[in-house]
């Protein structure tokens, strides 16, 4: 029966990594209307909120006012005059300091709207920075056409991370911490790749992913699937490891799921170890701090406090 339910969950482990287009990540609902759809942006819109209007052996496409979320500045008007001197000036204006990138790995012409920026270019990878903090609109253009939009959450301080395909939606990926401001990893595909577990290199960038990652994070969908699937395969406590262990070699963890996961042994003996053994794959180190509350005696924290201050 061991070997049964081990079986089943590398099974899952191995189904969730094939890089296809829905196999990864949580599939945003589209709230585009159809009347939206059938609409045209064009260069004025952003202004005027208004929609190009289309012939009219066009049914169904007319001069209506879609959800337009930018806000752009008016172009300096050219009258061969100075221009009258701004001294306003915002030095180290701070916007935001979140992050988005949205990948459409298929041809087409396809722009990107989120907030108050607009992006259009012709290799699928579109990054937004110094985003705010909270709940925004993407809306997403093939053709000038609008085919797709939605609402997602920014966090502060955080990188979302999206791919979208127009056979099958816009899919959230991960939402990993930002830190510093330089960037280590190798490709910048790996962004977007490593939730697949598809990496050309290590993810070592300022989303304070080290050099021991290997895999993706399972998002809260995946690590809850995998967690009940872990309750209903054993209730012993070296099953449930050698499970985990299994899960390990494909995916790496946050700092709350290990806490999670250790909360789960029945012996502080088997906490301990199974939280010395995940320290190498937990991607927010800086968070790990958290698997100690998960711990019931002081000796058991102190104990792999010492074991990761001589690994680091």
């Amino acid at each position: 029966m061991k070997n049964f339910f081990t079986t089943c969950l590398l099974l899952f482990s191995m189904s969730i990594f094939a890089q296809e287009p829905g196999k990864s990540g949580e599939l945003l609902k589209n709230d585009a209307r159809s009347t939206e759809m059938q609409t045209q942006r064009n260069s004025n819109s952003a202004k005027t909120g208004e929609v190009q209007t289309q012939s009219s052996t066009n049914v169904g496409r007319s001069n209506e006012k879609i959800l337009d979320n930018s806000n752009y500045r008016k172009p300096t008007q050219s009258n061969n005059q100075r221009p009258v001197s701004n001294s306003s000036y915002r030095w180290n204006y701070n916007v935001g300091n979140s992050e988005v990138f949205v990948r459409i790995p298929e041809n087409g012409n396809y722009s990107v709207e989120i907030d108050d920026q607009y992006m259009s270019n012709s290799s699928g990878k579109f990054r937004f920075f110094d985003m705010r903090a909270g709940t925004t609109i993407i809306s997403i253009y093939e053709n000038n056409y609008l085919v797709y939009r939605t609402r997602i959450y920014v966090k502060n301080n955080s990188r979302l991370v999206l791919d979208f395909f127009s056979d099958y939606g816009l899919y959230l990926l991960g939402n990993f911490p930002v830190q510093n401001q330089s960037y280590g990893i190798n490709e910048w595909d790996d962004v977007w790749n490593n939730p697949y577990g598809n990496q050309n290199g290590n993810y070592n960038g300022n989303s304070g992913y080290n050099g021991n990652y290997n895999g993706k994070v399972m998002n809260n969908i995946e690590f809850d699937y995998f967690t009940s699937s872990l309750n209903k395969a054993s209730a012993f406590d070296d099953n449930k490891i050698e499970i985990i262990k299994i899960q390990m070699k494909k995916v790496a963890f946050t700092a709350n799921q290990i806490k999670f996961l250790v909360a789960m042994m029945k012996f502080d003996s088997n906490k301990i170890k199974i939280a010395k053994q995940m320290y190498i794959k937990c991607v927010d180190k800086q968070n790990f701090y958290k698997v100690y509350e998960a711990l019931d005696y002081e000796s058991s924290r102190r104990e792999v406090m010492q074991y990761v201050d001589s690994i680091d």
